[in-house]
């Protein structure tokens, strides 16, 4: 039997601290990015080449606590292996958190139903010295109740034109938004939004939207208006990359999988229960 007949697939979660990165795809030669980090961790336990493939890719700063990604290795490793054999090589702002086999039709992209980010705010007068690359500071008292009411605009499918970067590639700008969700707890202020998939930038542009709202700069519509304009420069502020966390993933037909890939509310931060 050859050795690609003999390839197996894992999957892996995988959280990370985004701050020091260009984002998570491989780039040119000596730009830090997350895939690479990651392959030439998991390539050392393979003892040879490994592409890894993730669940949604993030951009330069973006942190991650449930990306789901998987690749193939023809090794006799068990999870375990894999796991701490990996880990051993990886920076400390990069961590696997579990891994498993997959079933061979199994694609962290592909078979993903939807994704799930969380946008953090640290909303107080004094900046955050502990927190300063992992939530966005806003020294204005924002108004959660009113950012909560203006998302709910966003709700089910529809053009996101408004919301999209220019240099967005997707071929269709129509999403699925499922959930939207915008809390507080003490200075602590986040929006969790779950879809079928994102647009460039869409989770950051709906953020600084929706900030706006709670400063009292735009009142609760502004999102409904901005929808049916479809028009970006309409828009307003894209809202800082250091708030931002891909959060989980959804594979339904993938029950092992999918119990995994949506992690709890773990704390990140310290009094931050629900980074």
């Amino acid at each position: 039997m050859s050795e690609i007949d003999n390839r197996r697939i894992w999957c892996a979660g995988v959280e990370y601290d985004g701050s020091a990165y260009r984002g998570w795809q491989t780039q040119q030669p000596g730009v830090p990015t997350i895939q690479e980090r990651l392959s030439e961790a998991i390539a050392f336990v393979a003892n040879h080449p490994v592409d890894v493939v993730c669940a949604g890719r993030t951009d330069a700063e973006v942190h991650a606590l449930g990306q789901v990604v998987h690749f193939h290795g023809t090794a006799d490793r068990d999870p375990r292996a894999w796991l701490l054999g990996s880990n051993s090589r990886l920076p400390d702002d990069i961590n696997l958190r579990w891994v498993l086999p997959a079933p061979s039709d199994f694609h962290a992209r592909y078979a993903a139903r939807s994704r799930s980010y969380r946008y953090v705010i640290w909303n107080r007068q004094a900046r955050t010295a502990l927190g300063r690359h992992r939530a966005a500071w806003i020294y204005h008292r924002l108004d959660a109740a009113a950012m909560h009411r203006a998302a709910q605009h966003l709700l089910g499918e529809h053009d996101f034109s408004a919301f999209r970067a220019v240099a967005c590639q997707s071929r269709t700008p129509f999403r699925n938004v499922e959930f939207i969700q915008v809390q507080r707890q003490g200075d602590l202020l986040w929006m969790d939004i779950r879809a079928n998939a994102f647009l460039h930038h869409m989770v950051r542009n709906i953020a600084g939207v929706l900030i706006a709202i709670g400063k009292g700069e735009a009142d609760e519509d502004w999102p409904l208006r901005l929808l049916e304009l479809r028009d970006r420069t309409q828009g307003g502020v894209t809202a800082p990359a250091g708030g931002l966390y891909f959060h989980g993933v959804r594979y339904p037909d993938y029950p092992d999988i999918d119990a995994l890939s949506r992690p709890g509310d773990e704390p990140m931060l310290p009094g931050a229960p629900l980074l």
